[in-house]
C-alpha cells in the first residue's frame, strides 16, 4: 500500500551502514510516529515470565538509535514498570524527538473500589491481581498524572484508552480526555479495541486519531468492517501482535520451552499449530531471499497492509529492537506479496 504522508528517511547508524525508517502521519492528528514501533507491553514483565530491566532498557535506547522514535506502553505492562523503564531510557535523548504513546482504563491497584467491568486476574509473582476495565473520568485524570510522572515528561503524544469500558458512558470518558488535550497534557487522543459503534461514539465528543487493535497475518478480523470504516473516516490503525507473541517468529517451534508463568503456553493454543508452522517455513524461504529474517518479513508485511499506520514490535534486548528496526530496510513486491498471500491462505 502506498501511504500518504509517509516521509522515508535514511537514519545514520554508522560509518558503514544506514537504516531506512518510514515516518507515517496518524490518522487526522498531527502527530508523525515511525512506521515499525516500540512495544513495551513484554519489557513489564507481567504475564511474560518476568524481564531484565538493563536489557529493557538497552532495547528501547537501541531502537530509538535506529530510528524507532515512537514506543506504545500502558500503566498496566508491568504494573507500572514499563513505563518507569521507558521514563529512565529517553533521559539521554531529546523528549521532542520521541513520541510516547500510552493508555489508561486497566486498574489493578483496587482504586476502582469494585467499580467497572472485571477484565482477568493477572499473575503478579505468583500472586492473582484482580484486573477491571475502568474509564470513569476521574480515574483518567489519576492515570494520566501517574503515567507522566513515571514517564518523567509534561506531555503525552498519543493517550489511548485501553479497553472499552461498559460500566463508564463513552461520552463521560471522552469528556476527560478532552480536557487532558485543552491542558496541554496529552496531544492527540486514541482508543484501543473499539468496534466501528463505539468509535462513532467516541467521536461525538472528541476526534479520534487512532484505534489501536490486534491483527496478523493469523488474525485479519479488521479487515472486514473496521479497516473501510476508519480508512474513510482517516483514522489510523496501530497493529498489535503482529508476530502472535512471538508465534511467527518461528522459534516456538524450534524451542518451545516457555517459562510456567508465561501466558502463551495458553494463547498459542487457539491456532492450528501444525498449518502455523506450515506457513513459517514458507515464508522462511523468502525472507532468506531478501537477506531477512522472518520476523522482520512478517513486520514488513503488516506494515503494507491497507489501513494500517504503524505496527507494534516487541523486543526484550537491543538485539531484538535493532532487527525490528530494518524492517523498513526492504520493500516487497507485488508478486512477493501474492506468494506471501497464498501462504496466509491456507491457514483457514
Amino acid at each position: 500500500m502506498n501511504h500518504k504522508n509517509s516521509i522515508i528517511l535514511p537514519r545514520q547508524i554508522n560509518q558503514n551502514k544506514i537504516t531506512i525508517m518510514e515516518y507515517r502521519k496518524l490518522g487526522n492528528s498531527e502527530l508523525e510516529l515511525s512506521a515499525i514501533t516500540y512495544g513495551a507491553f513484554a519489557i513489564g514483565g507481567t504475564m511474560w515470565g518476568g524481564t531484565e530491566k538493563k536489557d529493557s532498557i538497552e532495547s528501547v535506547q537501541a531502537s530509538i538509535d535506529h530510528g524507532v522514535t515512537t514506543i506504545d506502553t500502558a500503566p498496566f505492562y508491568g504494573f507500572g514498570l514499563s513505563e518507569e523503564m521507558i521514563g529512565e531510557a529517553i533521559k539521554p535523548y531529546n523528549r521532542s524527538k520521541i513520541q510516547l504513546l500510552t493508555k489508561f482504563g486497566l486498574v489493578w491497584d483496587g482504586s476502582n473500589n469494585g467499580k467497572g467491568d472485571f477484565f482477568f486476574d493477572a499473575d503478579d509473582n505468583g500472586k492473582k491481581v484482580p484486573v477491571y476495565k475502568y474509564s470513569s473520568k476521574a480515574n483518567v485524570i489519576k492515570e494520566v498524572e501517574e503515567s507522566l510522572k513515571r514517564l518523567k515528561t509534561d506531555y503525552i503524544d498519543l493517550l489511548q484508552i485501553h479497553w472499552p469500558d461498559s460500566t463508564t458512558p463513552i461520552s463521560e470518558t471522552m469528556e476527560a480526555a478532552e480536557s487532558l488535550i485543552q491542558q496541554g497534557k496529552i496531544r492527540a487522543f486514541g482508543v484501543s479495541n473499539y468496534n466501528v459503534a463505539q468509535i462513532q461514539e467516541a467521536q461525538k465528543i472528541i476526534q479520534v486519531a487512532s484505534n489501536q487493535v490486534a491483527y496478523s497475518m493469523l488474525n485479519r478480523k479488521i479487515e472486514e468492517e473496521l479497516i473501510p470504516f476508519t480508512v474513510a473516516e482517516n483514522i489510523g490503525i496501530i497493529a498489535y501482535s503482529p508476530m502472535e507473541r512471538g508465534l511467527l517468529t518461528g522459534k516456538y517451534f524450534t524451542d518451545s520451552k516457555l517459562k510456567e508463568n508465561d501466558h502463551r503456553n495458553g494463547y498459542f493454543n487457539q491456532f492450528d499449530l501444525q498449518k502455523v508452522k506450515t506457513l513459517v517455513e514458507e515464508l522462511t524461504s523468502l525472507a532468506h531471499a531478501k537477506e531477512a529474517s522472518l520476523s522482520q518479513l512478517v513486520l514488513r508485511w503488516t506494515s503494507l497492509q491497507k489501513g494500517i499506520s504503524i505496527v507494534l514490535a516487541g523486543a526484550r534486548n537491543a538485539e531484538q529492537a535493532i532487527s525490528n528496526a530494518k524492517t523498513m530496510d526492504f520493500d516487497l513486491s507485488a508478486s512477493e506479496l501474492e506468494f506471501i498471500n497464498q501462504a496466509i491462505s491456507k491457514i483457514k
